[in-house]
């Protein structure tokens, strides 16, 4: 019988309003492009705060919306966030019987609060740690450019942080700090719990957790200091209480600023991160893993995309890359649990990061970052051939 993990996680949940075949370069979309850094305005890839984006167009956000995207409704209402998605998705590979998943967070007393505690009903998800609050449920409006990049496809995000703005590390209880791994998931749209990062690191490696953090555009510090490197909690303190960070490749740079991924990466070492993994939209990752970390040591390393999903990308689907991210993360814990579970004494970085590019790469073949399945082990079903072809590219080195 496999040993039970428990994973908990804190941070970013909302409800995502999907927009796709959004034109950057369409005449009604442009004006509200950004000029310079933190100005409030869109920038493919990057998130910003809708208050902001109102300063910024001059306009009633509803007038915005409207012009962008020509009246549409949205393509899809979807659960997301790069703390809840990582979670679902990591439900959905593992048994219930092997993987406990907990999600601490919260919404507000509306219709989208009932959607969100409905949606993790649904997939099985504990409630006792997802309260609603006298405040709107935090949401973002999602912009998605499937042609974007030379087909790669991009995003830009509006979001309203609302009741998100009041949720504190007090709510984070005993059983938390006892969890076999904690993850902290776009905390940067959870002020209050990314301000306190470095307190609730030191405290879950203090308690033995297996610490990991994954990272969303922090609009919040990027319009406070433009042209200072991003603060992760109170100090530099907390990388080192860090096992896994997970950054795509403009966060590296924001976080360690540097002007390099290689830079970042060595700053993110030096000071203590255990093992760090960047992201690149379609393009290669990078990763390393440092001598007496909790994974097996490996030096900077690349890995590329999965050719069999980006072939059938090309051929039959347009994809839609909202999600690829939180999907990519989940994949990553899914499968550290799967090795903890087999009792290995250091998890593989590299196995772990080929589960995380094909969920990040599959979730392009449907619309929004959460899969709902018809049947528990649906998804994993659906990833696992992927997963073989992915590795048999690898290990024949193309």
């Amino acid at each position: 019988m496999a040993k039970k993990i428990r994973v908990s996680m804190v941070g970013c949940c909302l409800v995502d309003r999907l927009y796709n075949n959004i034109s950057f370069s369409d005449p009604e979309f442009v004006p509200f492009l950004s000029k310079k850094q933190g100005d409030g305005g869109l920038t493919p890839g990057h998130l910003v705060f809708t208050e902001e984006f109102e300063r910024f167009g001059q306009a009633d956000f509803s007038e915005i919306l409207k012009k962008i995207t020509k009246g549409r409704e949205p393509d899809k209402i979807n659960i997301g966030g790069p703390g809840i998605v990582p979670l679902i998705h990591l439900r959905q590979m593992q048994d219930t019987e092997d993987c406990e998943c907990f999600f601490y967070g919260c919404g507000g007393k509306d219709a989208e609060g009932e959607f969100i505690v409905s949606t993790l009903k649904q997939m099985g998800l504990p409630l006792e740690n997802y309260p609603l609050k006298n405040n709107v449920t935090p949401s973002t409006i999602v912009l998605s450019d499937p042609t974007y990049d030379n087909g790669n496809g991009e995003r830009a995000f509006i979001n309203s942080i609302g009741a998100a703005w009041d949720y504190s590390s007090d709510e984070l209880d005993d059983t938390f700090f006892q969890s076999d791994i904690v993850v902290f998931g776009g905390t940067g749209l959870v002020p209050q719990i990314h301000d306190d990062l470095t307190e609730l690191l030191a405290k879950a490696k203090a308690n033995g957790c297996i610490t990991m953090v994954n990272t969303v555009f922090d609009f919040r510090n990027e319009k406070a200091n433009p042209h200072k490197k991003w603060p992760l909690g109170k100090s530099d303190e907390s990388y080192r209480n860090i096992d896994l960070l997970m950054v795509d490749y403009a966060e590296a740079l924001r976080l360690s600023g540097k002007d390099s991924v290689e830079e970042a990466m060595q700053f993110f070492r030096n000071m203590g991160t255990g093992a760090v993994i960047v992201t690149n939209g379609a393009r290669n990752i990078k990763l390393c893993a440092k001598s007496g970390g909790v994974f097996k040591v490996l030096p900077e390393t690349e890995m590329p995309v999965s050719k069999a999903i980006s072939s059938e990308l090309e051929q039959h689907f347009p994809g839609d890359t909202t999600g690829c991210g939180d999907n990519f993360v989940g994949g990553v814990i899914s499968s550290v649990v799967t090795q903890l579970q087999q009792e290995k004494a250091k998890p593989d970085l590299t196995e772990a990061s080929a589960w995380g590019i094909v969920s990040g790469g599959y979730s392009c073949f449907y619309v929004g970052g959460t899969f709902h399945e018809q049947y528990h082990g649906e998804k994993r079903e659906k990833i696992f051939p992927y997963y073989s072809q992915y590795k048999s590219q690898i290990n024949h080195g193309t």
